[in-house]
C-alpha cells in the first residue's frame, strides 16, 4: 500500500522502521518541526526526522497541518492509506478525507479508556491491569473512531510510565502489521466505541507532579511510578533558610503501616491520608540525585507538602 506517516513521538519510531523495511511505499512523512533544545537553544529535528531523512523517504514539517499549501502537497502524493501516530496536530477535515482507503490511528490506550495525551500514565495511576494500542479510524472527533483492532499487554507491579511507554514502542510494529492485513483482505471497517464509557486522559504539565499527601499511599505509589520519567512527581519541603524547594521522587516507593499527621516524615516515610510511603531516592531542587537517607542526613526535614 501506498502510505503516508504522520507521528513525531519517539513511541513512533519502532513501527515507523517497520514500515520502512515492510513491503508497503512509504511516500512521506508528516511530523513536527525542528524545536529548540538545552540551554543554548539548539535547534534539533525530532528523531523519526531522521530515520525518514536515512531511508530517502519526503519529510514535511509543517507549523500548521491545516495550510492549504500543506494540504495540496499531501493531496497531491496520492496516499492510498494514511497513518497517525503520535503525531501532535489536529487534524482537518479536509485531511481526513484525503486517502483513498482511510486515515488511522495507534493510539496506546484500550479505547474508549483514556483518550487523549497521557493515556499510558493513567493506565498506570489509577491501577489498572492491562493497556495496549488501539488501531481505529480517524474522525475529527478526539481518538473517537471505530476501533478496527486492539493488541494488549499486562501492566506490571514495577513498571513505570518509561517502561511501559517503551514496551507499548516495540508492540508498535505487530499492531500495523495486523491492521495492513486487516485492510489488503478486504477488512478494516472498525467497530464503533461505547461513549458510555468513554475517558480522558489530558496532557501532562510539570506542575501535575506535585504530590497530596492527603491522598493514599498506594495512590501515590503509582503516580511517582506513572509520571517517571515526565512529568516527574515532587513534594515540596524549606530548606535550612526556610526557602521552599522541589523534592523530586524517584520510584519505587513503597507503602508501609503508618499513623501520624500527613506530610509528617520520619526514617525516609511520609505519612499519607492512608499508610506511609517509604522513599528511596530524591533529588533536592539544585542538587544531585541521592537516597532519602542522604538527603535527610544533611538537612533533617521533619514535614514534606
Amino acid at each position: 500500500m501506498r502510505i503516508v506517516f504522520l507521528g513525531t513521538g519517539e513511541i513512533a519510531l519502532p513501527t515507523f522502521r517497520w514500515l520502512l523495511e515492510s513491503s508497503h511505499e512509504v511516500l512521506a512523512l508528516v511530523t513536527q518541526p525542528d524545536k529548540p533544545v538545552g540551554r543554548k537553544a539548539v535547534m534539533t529535528p525530532p528523531k523519526i526526522k531522521e530515520v525518514a531523512e536515512e531511508a530517502g523517504v519526503k519529510v514535511l514539517q509543517p507549523e500548521k497541518v491545516q495550510s492549504g499549501a500543506v494540504l495540496d502537497e499531501l493531496r497531491a502524493i496520492g496516499a492510498e492509506l494514511m497513518v497517525v501516530m503520535a503525531y501532535g496536530q489536529i487534524l482537518p477535515q479536509a485531511l481526513i478525507e484525503m486517502p483513498s482507503r482511510a486515515i488511522i490511528n495507534l493510539h496506546a490506550s484500550l479505547l474508549p479508556k483514556y483518550r487523549g495525551a497521557s493515556c499510558i500514565q493513567a493506565a498506570i495511576r489509577n491501577g489498572d491491569e492491562k493497556t495496549g494500542w488501539t488501531v481505529m479510524h480517524v474522525v475529527k472527533a478526539l481518538d473517537a473512531g471505530d476501533v478496527i483492532l486492539t493488541v494488549e499487554t499486562a501492566i506490571e507491579v514495577e513498571d513505570t510510565g518509561e517502561s511501559l511507554h517503551d514496551r507499548l514502542a516495540e508492540m508498535g510494529p505487530e499492531a500495523m502489521e495486523r491492521v495492513l492485513v486487516e485492510f489488503e483482505s478486504g477488512g478494516g471497517v472498525g467497530v464503533p466505541q461505547d461513549e458510555s464509557l468513554m475517558t480522558y486522559a489530558p496532557k501532562l504539565e510539570r506542575g501535575d507532579g506535585k504530590l497530596d499527601w492527603g491522598e493514599s499511599a498506594e495512590g501515590l505509589a503509582r503516580q511517582i511510578r506513572a509520571y517517571h520519567t515526565w512529568p516527574g512527581s515532587y513534594g515540596v519541603y524549606r530548606d535550612g533558610k526556610g526557602r521552599e524547594k522541589r523534592l523530586k521522587v524517584f520510584p519505587p516507593a513503597e507503602v508501609v503501616a503508618a499513623r501520624g499527621e500527613v506530610g509528617v516524615i520520619r526514617d525516609g516515610v511520609v505519612q499519607c491520608g492512608q499508610a506511609g510511603l517509604r522513599l528511596f531516592e530524591v533529588q533536592p531542587e539544585g542538587a544531585r540525585r541521592m537516597t532519602i537517607d542522604e538527603f535527610l542526613r544533611g538537612l533533617p526535614i521533619e514535614r514534606i507538602s
